[in-house]
């Protein structure tokens, strides 16, 4: 059967690499959620702090402060529901941080709400992989909801299933591309998250270490995400030339 070819080892490893990101975040994260920064600052206030820096402890830089005062002025900090549910919009210039983030002290909470802030002085500073995220988000949204799909079509339709496998491919095309391209941003906006907590004196250089486990942890669910997305695709494309001898 389609689902139980031998083409399926090739996600065993995505798989595990997947579940053991999700619990490194989740354990780190609950780790420095219990240490406290020396200064007392909440997310909230470092990301308001951040945003409001205009200077290069900001992560920006000095030729394009000018043209990024306006743009961060405008970005709203909110309070959302859930845990790790962190995001910035930048559609709606609205920074998103979650409850166990916007209102706590924690190393953990002012490193994440650093990180969501950091994407926002992306945008302003019109990082460019995240300019292209935005135009290759409705490519991956369509390939991700109509891939497989069309892959069960042609599971039903035998006669179909190479045609089905050849469109499920392209679909998933704008899948991988999107989560190829979402690794710099992620790791730009880490970068820049650190570099702000150092420069502007919102951790100690002995609190540093903690943050950067925080988001090291992050950044492992994306790369998870990037090698089951192209282990997925590798195995439509062997699907695809078995089946069409």
């Amino acid at each position: 059967m389609f689902y139980f070819d031998g083409t399926m080892l090739l996600l065993i490893p995505a798989i595990l690499l997947s579940i053991y990101a999700q619990w490194k975040v989740q354990s780190t994260f609950a780790k420095y959620s219990k240490v406290r920064n020396r200064r007392g600052v909440t997310g909230a206030q470092v990301a308001d702090a951040i945003l409001h820096g205009y200077g290069t402890a900001a992560g920006i830089e000095a030729d394009k402060i000018a043209d990024a005062r306006a743009g961060l002025a405008a970005v709203n900090i909110e309070a959302t529901p859930g845990e790790l549910s962190d995001h910035y919009d930048p559609r709606g210039k609205v920074l998103r941080l979650s409850e166990p983030v916007y209102g706590s002290d924690s190393i953990a909470a002012v490193s994440v709400a650093a990180h969501e802030a950091g994407h926002a002085l992306q945008h302003a500073v019109a990082y460019p992989y995240l300019g292209l995220r935005s135009v290759v988000v409705p490519v991956a949204n369509i390939g991700s909801k109509l891939a497989f799909p069309i892959l069960i079509v042609g599971f039903i339709i035998p006669a179909l299933f190479v045609q089905a496998l050849n469109i499920a491919i392209l679909l998933y095309i704008g899948v991988v591309a999107f989560t190829l391209i979402t690794l710099p941003v992620e790791f730009n906006a880490s970068s820049r998250a650190l570099r702000v907590l150092e420069n502007g004196g919102y951790l100690a250089a002995d609190e540093l270490p903690a943050a950067r486990a925080v988001l090291s942890a992050a950044a492992l669910t994306y790369v998870a995400a990037t090698v089951s997305a192209v282990m997925m695709l590798l195995r439509l494309v062997l699907l695809r030339n078995m089946n069409s001898r």
